[in-house]
């Protein structure tokens, strides 16, 4: 049995052979472990697909997350120089806009032009006409929209909004679905709907409107949802086996029950629905203290739920997940990536992975994985060790 098909099978709650064995990498790791320079393995889509394939085989995993869009061609060209410093890698544009990228974390961006709008100003912020212009604002473009930064040559992505999406946009999908075919599953990223409005407007500002003026609050996420949906759309049509709707910072206690319910459960449901309705698979990313809201999720009409970090990050028991909602829902993590990140024996990462395979593997529905992505610093060996337990521990009968 493939990748593709053990985790077909496992996200449909069919037994597959057995457990199957799928992390998300955080590009801090891409950036150590990949083969490549940070700046490669960010702006540079043959090199991030390249090690995208290559760690997931060395690790054995059954599926891969593309976790970045594609970058336009020659996007490179736009440099003007490339410092090494013992931190990490500074890129100076040709336009004068700084970038820093640390050996093992996300860049950091500096433009030249400190008087361009970061964020959008609610109070002024028309659904309907400045949903269009979204690429105005550098910390939106920057932070969650296309993870690339106004630069000279950089072609107009337009807004998802208009649900045209640029070519460019999926070729780092359309790499890594080249490149493993049928043996490995493929999974596209999308952004909830509430993750791009706490990047348009700032995290402080977006939480005080739910509580200023709901009903403006409400419209610009119904629009925002369209864009969701459009990009949910094309990665489906790309040949996307699933699709992971990252819903970040929506646990407790940044984010109450009653406020999940109202704004993040109607317009992830309206992109869950879409997704479903087109043939496609979707789960929901969420990281945090989600325990007392796995009804709410699933509330969603998402598939699955990745992460169910246990403590320190988050509450959740996979066996108390599995009695709420394993019958309905697929889940995927509970391992506690704190720890994976401290452990320093053999012995320890195997408690850990069993800990959580022999908690998820009854009745199916189970993808043996960390919580949330694997750390920067977690060593190459931890996660090889991952899918021989699976082969030894997680099979089916």
């Amino acid at each position: 049995m493939t990748g593709r098909e053990r985790i077909a099978r496992t996200m449909r709650h069919q037994e597959p052979e057995r457990v199957p064995v799928m992390c998300q990498l955080s590009i801090g790791h891409m950036n150590l472990n990949g083969g490549y320079k940070p700046h490669q393995i960010w702006y540079d889509t043959e090199a991030f697909a390249d090690a995208s394939v290559k760690l997931a085989r060395r690790y054995s995993f059954d599926g891969i997350l593309v976790v970045l869009t594609g970058r336009p061609p020659n996007y490179l060209d736009n440099v003007q120089s490339i410092r090494e410093d013992s931190e990490g890698e500074w890129i100076t544009w040709r336009n004068g806009d700084r970038t820093f990228l640390p050996w093992d974390d996300m860049p950091q961006h500096y433009p030249s032009d400190t008087s361009a709008p970061v964020r959008a100003v609610f109070e002024t912020f028309d659904p309907e006409r400045d949903i269009l212009r979204l690429d105005h604002y550098l910390g939106y473009v920057w932070n969650v929209l296309y993870h690339i930064q106004e630069v000279p040559g950089k072609p107009d992505a337009g807004p998802l909004q208009s649900g045209a999406v640029p070519e460019y946009l999926l070729r780092a999908f359309d790499l890594v679905r080249s490149q493993v075919g049928a043996e490995l599953s493929v999974h596209g990223s999308i952004y909830s709907p509430l993750t791009h409005y706490f990047e348009l407007f700032g995290y402080e500002t977006a939480l005080l409107t739910f509580l200023d003026d709901p009903g403006r609050a409400h419209a610009i996420l119904e629009r925002l949802s369209d864009g969701v949906i459009a990009w949910s759309l094309a990665l489906l049509a790309r040949g996307a086996d699933a699709l992971d709707h990252s819903s970040a910072f929506v646990a407790a206690p940044f984010l109450s029950r009653k406020l999940y319910e109202e704004f993040v459960v109607p317009y992830e449901a309206r992109v869950n629905e879409a997704i479903r309705a087109a043939g496609g698979i979707v789960y929901t990313h969420t990281c945090g203290r989600i325990a007392d809201r796995l009804d709410l999720i699933e509330a969603t009409r998402t598939m699955g739920i990745d992460t169910l970090d246990p403590p320190p990050l988050g509450n959740c028991d996979l066996t108390q997940a599995k009695r709420a909602v394993g019958e309905r829902l697929f889940l995927k993590g509970n391992m506690n990536s704190v720890a994976l990140l401290d452990y320093k024996t053999p012995a320890q990462v195997r408690h850990e992975a069993v800990r959580t395979l022999e908690a998820g593997k009854p009745g199916a529905g189970y993808i043996l994985s960390t919580a949330c992505s694997v750390a920067p610093r977690v060593e190459p060996w931890k996660l090889e060790m991952l899918a021989p337990i699976a082969n030894e521990l997680g099979q089916y009968e």
